[in-house]
């Protein structure tokens, strides 16, 4: 866990003061979060509605990630910068909310479920990456993290309903 000197002197430092101040500057860097959170979502939901088989089947598995993967990454680069720049604004509360522990949680979770699926069930992708139907656990895997990201989105929206600032 985070140290609170450590929390304080992120909190407390110039960067954040102007985030918390500027009545500018925290909307713009939220809104740019945003964005890159719908840019993460929206392409990683491209590859797990490939692997459900709804959606691009007459495209191979590796055809689609390696078109949208670069993509995901940059975009969570951004949202990873931008969501830390929100959270130096306020850490502390940040860390006493709920849902914002949560969003952290599943964003983890969501994690967890990519490595497991990449070290487990592409092993052979050779022979079912051109299914229109691929086998269980890459469909799991896909429905498992349609359901993690919709969560951390809305744990996301509530973040900001049930924060207690000032």
């Amino acid at each position: 866990m985070l140290s609170q000197s450590l929390i304080a002197f992120f909190e407390d430092s110039a960067l954040a003061d102007s985030i918390r101040e500027n009545d500018i500057l925290f909307p713009l860097i939220e809104s740019i979060h945003v964005l890159a959170i719908s840019l993460v979502i929206g392409s990683i939901l491209a590859v797990d509605l490939r692997l459900l088989g709804l959606a691009s089947v007459g495209r191979s598995v590796s055809r689609v990630t390696s078109g949208v993967l670069p993509l995901t990454w940059c975009a969570f680069v951004v949202a990873v910068g931008s969501g830390g720049l929100l959270f130096i604004s306020n850490a502390t509360k940040y860390l006493a909310n709920g849902y914002f522990v949560a969003k952290m949680l599943l964003i983890a979770a969501a994690g967890i479920n990519m490595l497991v699926f990449h070290a487990l069930s592409t092993r052979d992708l050779p022979r079912w990456e051109n299914a229109a139907r691929p086998p269980l656990r890459a469909r799991l895997a896909g429905g498992l993290s349609i359901l993690l990201w919709v969560a951390v989105v809305a744990c996301g929206r509530w973040i900001g309903f049930t924060m207690k600032v000032g």
